[in-house]
């Protein structure tokens, strides 16, 4: 079963083939449902290719997955040039008239079809393996079941399904409420996801007072079956929408995340080619640990690890920013009808990611430049007139940061390039994350930060200052390093904005 991973610009494509990706899915500027995500332009290709060839067999899937209108098609082909630079796998479409434009200029590309198209029977799919689809990306609306069902009625048509991540309430993601709130349309990629703002629930007596009694839960049922009830966005005073509760369902608004990743044996004998993971506007590092799970749990199913062995990696899961769970309509539509409140939320946050080893040469440099500094530091200080010179260190003694000091060379200990994301400093204990273990931590001390313009020693570091990283643990390639969140509370939901 392919491993299919998602990539809103070309640093979540590395990491999505690093940490174990056999194909991952981008968008293109204005033809994806994500333009909120980076996407991909300019001359991005160049990096895409170079990927490719560093992952050899590593496959690219293009969204095109917005519905077209005739000007936005002019602009596809405006673009077919540019397009052809990138080396495509697949392209992703729920809109047939650009099929046969696909077909004609990008021979070589596969057609997948997008679960925007609710593909959800056996007899639709015959209808697109005529048009010439390769696979279907299946509506998110279907069982396990009926996914056998269509296997078994159409063998050779590659079957794609969603195994992880953020579900829409609409579930194929065909929904009205952004464009109908904001005027950003879901369907051309703007949605404002409103199902996840925050709504009061009344109902409307026929004056327009709402309920204030304690009511049972017999008198709720009736309350929620009658039609009457209304939800009032809080920052939308006045503007009021009626909901209704049936037998088989409950609640429209914020759904569950998706999580397969307990029941991927299911998947596989259902007939699922590829399982998907949603989250091409997520961050690397839920890319990264997101897929390095699912990875690790299909490498069971294929006999290379133990079960042991991927629990592990399966428990990061919980570290990473999610709600709460649910296995959608792959068992019983009741489990896709449950919702949930609040944010996404985890108790990391990406604090750098570590880059090549900084050896030789390379090194030897920052450290004779630190030297350097360092000496001209002291014969300034050595110079000064005595009691400018006692001024001057009891203000470094205050100031810290103002210090020289050159990184010492320590047995075993080894440089890498840092890119730092958020505020770090060497007296933090963090804890390093790759492909290959599960985390490691590094206690004050056992790290530094090294300033490379200078060869001296960092108090702290934060994005766009240059650094790299002195260590005594080896690092493997694509290294992430995270550090606990101070303003993670357990069982509390922070409000992130919107």
């Amino acid at each position: 079963m392919e491993l299919l991973a998602p990539a809103g610009n070309v640093e979540k494509l590395a990491y999505a083939y690093a940490y174990g990706a056999d194909a991952a899915y981008i968008g293109l500027k204005k033809f994806s449902l994500r333009v909120k995500a980076d996407n991909f332009y300019e001359d991005e290709y160049k990096k895409v290719i170079e990927l490719k060839n560093k992952y050899p067999g590593k496959r690219l899937h293009c969204a095109l997955n917005i519905s077209f209108h005739d000007e936005e098609i002019d602009a596809l082909k405006q673009n077919l040039d540019y397009f052809k630079q990138y080396p495509i796998d697949a392209f992703i479409v729920q809109d047939i008239g650009v099929v046969p434009l696909l077909q004609k200029e990008f021979p070589n590309a596969e057609l997948h079809l997008s679960t925007q198209a609710s593909c959800v029977n056996s007899e639709a799919v015959k209808m697109y393996k005529q048009l010439g689809f390769k696979r279907i990306v299946l509506g998110r609306e279907i069982s396990l079941n009926q996914i056998k069902r269509i296997k078994d009625s159409v063998p050779d048509m590659e079957l794609e399904a969603f195994g992880h991540g953020a579900m829409c309430i609409a579930y194929a993601g065909r929904c009205l409420m952004s464009a109908y709130l904001t005027g950003r349309s879901a369907q051309s990629g703007f949605c404002s996801h409103t199902c996840r703002w925050n709504f009061k629930l009344s109902t409307d007596q026929g004056d327009g007072s709402p309920v204030s009694k304690i009511i049972t839960p017999e008198e709720a049922k009736a309350i929620a079956q009658s039609g009457n009830l209304l939800i009032e966005e809080e920052q939308r005073k006045g503007e009021y929408f009626p909901i209704y509760e049936g037998d088989d369902f409950t609640a429209v608004l914020s759904s569950k995340d998706l999580r397969m990743i307990e029941h991927l044996k299911d998947f596989k004998a259902a007939g699922v080619d590829s399982l998907k993971i949603e989250g091409r506007m997520k961050s690397i590092y839920y890319v990264a640990m997101v897929t390095r799970a699912y990875r690790k749990a299909l490498d069971t199913i294929e006999g290379k690890i133990s079960d042991d062995e991927a629990a592990p990696f399966i428990g990061e899961l919980d570290n990473v920013a999610h709600r709460e769970s649910t296995t959608g309509f792959y068992y019983n539509k009741a489990e896709a009808d449950k919702t949930t409140i609040g944010a996404s939320d985890s108790k990391y946050e990406l604090a750098a990611e570590v880059g090549k080893e900084v050896a030789g040469k390379d090194f030897e440099s920052i450290y004779q430049l630190g030297q350097k500094n360092y000496k001209a530091f002291k014969d300034n200080l050595d110079a000064m007139h005595p009691a400018a010179r006692e001024a001057r260190l009891k203000d470094l003694e205050i100031h810290t940061d103002r210090q020289v000091n050159p990184f010492i060379k320590k047995d075993g200990w080894k440089m890498y390039n840092l890119t730092a994301l958020n505020k770090i400093d060497p007296s933090m204990e963090i804890q390093f994350v790759s492909p290959k273990f599960v985390s490691l931590t590094a206690k004050a001390g056992e790290w530094e930060l090294v300033n490379p313009e200078t060869g001296t020693l960092m108090n702290w570091v934060c994005d766009g200052h240059p650094c790299v990283l002195y260590t005594k643990y080896d690092l493997p390639d694509s290294t992430l390093l995270r550090a606990e969140d101070p303003e993670y509370q357990p069982g509390i939901i922070r409000d992130t904005g919107r």
